[in-house]
């Protein structure tokens, strides 16, 4: 083990863990975080008060905290971090950006770990597979390691090898976790609304996607060949006789990570363009193929010699079906035209936001980010601020950004840091801004009178809401039937004529306990109990004081109607 690791920060780094301790470290972490959330809202817990300033300083110590332990806790929760780090509408902005940046570098396995692995994956010891191979690493990760070698071919190639006893812990901290995700969707504060168990199902099937090397290798291939018309895009080719679930092979393309920007300058490479052609390569992703690099963090990019962009690490990757470029293009119309309901409706059409009963919050929040953001030039935004206030609308607002949205809001953000690192001029929304009007004109058309096409788009939409009505009436009647809806109805003269009945009913109440306490007092008056009559008698008084004062208000309501 690495030094600078405590062996209790990685215990489940041992072959033989045990599932009770594990129970014991995962309950622990979700027990305290529990005390922490509860005592977050305990104006006596803040010393000299509570304020805004001091609750985001805790909630940034608390986002931290949880990236540590996380950490700590191994490969499984380092992803679920990951992944969690999408859902803004769940997390504050300050869990968000902590989540964001969960680095897996952990303690690397031995090498007699590796030499197993190996030969019972392949069927072969290592000197018969390869050349040469180095024992010691170039990077250890919460999910393998990577280790590089020469094949008796003579190609140089690098091997990754999956973790051992990955599957096990993963089958151990799933099942624990679902039995949180349980407590939570039952809980009578955090499960309203929340869909947990949802989330931990595509929680499951994205780590044991990422576990499977093969479906690694077949990304690979899918992402070189959207590049093979790009000589500045460079992606490892797959070794596949040499490749299990377990053990990847790949070509052994060596660079300058691309966050290195004076070994880059050092090189002699053009730092402004290896920034425009990093934003250029994956709007290409996007807008082109579909099929883009979820995770793009400077360690997974690197720098040839030539200048050219290299990709690593394929086992994260996103999609964008052909049906959502139109839901996209809804949002980007309504966007530039300043109009919050069409930006809803396209949202909710793309599944981003859940409608509900009043929409009308979420309508002015959206209203709200149009006006704010659309008084300055296209080129002049800027995507992190943009995506930050995304994240402040969308958090406990009903907005259910899918994890491929937030996936490219993040990866967008991230290039234009790196971006601005190797050029302080750089801007994304620059670049990004000819492909923005390349699908614009794409959609509606690049001939003809723009008046024209305004007086088309308009009939369209027209038409469009014409042809929904019924649609919509249909879709009225069922939440109708199904209970989804209520309908309040008002009417003053009943009200009035109810809030009429309800005064005289608590005027007789009073009239009863007047006449009760005076009563008493004359029956202690006349027994000579003087003083103890004082006591009813002032009682009575008061409640008359309370039917003079009702009476008076319905001779008021009578008068106004």
């Amino acid at each position: 083990m690495e030094q600078g690791y405590s062996d209790k920060a990685y215990r489940w780094n041992r072959e033989n863990y045990s599932s009770r301790r594990r129970f014991v470290d995962i309950w622990s972490f979700v027990l305290t975080l529990m005390f922490k959330l509860w005592l977050y809202n305990k104006s006596w817990s803040y010393t000299g008060g509570v304020t805004e300033a001091k609750q985001a300083a805790r909630r940034k110590n608390q986002a931290v905290w949880i990236r540590n332990t996380l950490l700590d806790l191994g490969p499984t929760f380092i992803k679920v971090g990951q992944l969690f780090s999408t859902r803004a509408d769940i997390f504050p902005i300050e869990y968000v950006e902590e989540l964001a940046k969960l680095q897996d570098k952990v303690p690397a396995f031995s090498y007699e770990q590796v030499e197993a692995i190996i030969e019972r994956e392949l069927g072969k010891k290592i000197p018969e597979l390869f050349q040469s191979f180095e024992p010691i690493p170039l990077a250890a990760a919460s999910l393998g390691q990577v280790h590089k070698a020469v094949l008796h071919t003579g190609e140089a190639v690098v091997i990754k090898v999956q973790r051992p006893g990955l599957k096990k812990l993963f089958e151990i901290d799933l099942q624990i976790l679902k039995g949180i995700t349980r407590y939570f969707q039952n809980h009578p504060k955090w499960g309203r609304g929340r869909d947990w168990i949802g989330i931990y199902e595509e929680c499951c099937r994205i780590l044991w996607e990422e576990i499977d090397y093969l479906n690694e290798g077949r990304n690979a291939d899918t992402f070189r060949r959207n590049f093979r018309g790009y000589d500045w895009v460079k992606v490892p080719r797959i070794y596949w006789r040499y490749t299990t679930s377990r053990v990847l092979t790949l070509e052994y393309l060596p660079g300058i990570k691309i966050s290195q920007y004076e070994a880059l300058e050092a090189a002699g490479l053009d730092r402004k363009a290896i920034a425009r052609q990093g934003a250029q390569a994956y709007l290409h992703q996007l807008l082109n193929s579909g099929f883009f690099h979820a995770d793009p963090h400077p360690g997974n990019i690197a720098i040839n010699p030539d200048g050219a962009l290299i990709f690593y690490d394929f086992g994260m990757m996103g999609r964008i079906k052909s049906n959502v470029r139109e839901g996209l293009m809804q949002t980007l119309f309504g966007i530039a035209q300043k109009d919050g309901d069409r930006v809803v409706q396209s949202l909710i059409e793309l599944g981003a936001i859940a409608p509900t009963d009043d929409m009308g919050p979420v309508r002015r929040s959206v209203q709200y980010m149009l006006d704010h953001f659309m008084d300055k030039p296209f080129e002049n935004q800027s995507v992190a601020a943009i995506s930050d206030d995304l994240y402040e609308i969308a958090y406990n607002q009903p907005f259910r950004f899918p994890a491929t949205f937030t996936f490219v809001m993040r990866a967008f953000s991230t290039l234009e840091g790196v971006g601005k690192g190797l050029d302080p001029e750089f801007n994304f929304m620059e670049v990004a801004q000819p492909y923005a009007m390349q699908l614009i004109t794409d959609m509606n058309g690049s001939e003809g009178n723009s008046f024209l096409n305004e007086l088309s788009r308009q009939a369209v939409q027209v038409s469009t809401t014409a042809f929904g009505l019924p649609r919509r009436l249909e879709d009225t009647l069922e939440k109708l039937e199904r209970g989804d809806m209520r309908l309040r109805v008002r009417s003053i003269e009943t009200e009035r004529l109810l809030r009429r009945q309800s005064s005289i009913q608590l005027s007789i109440s009073y009239a009863l306990l007047i006449s009760g306490f005076t009563l008493s007092a004359t029956i202690l008056v006349v027994n000579h109990y003087v003083w103890l009559a004082l006591l009813p008698g002032l009682i009575a008084a008061g409640i008359s004081v309370l039917l003079i004062r009702l009476l008076l208000r319905l001779d008021r309501y009578d008068r106004m109607y």
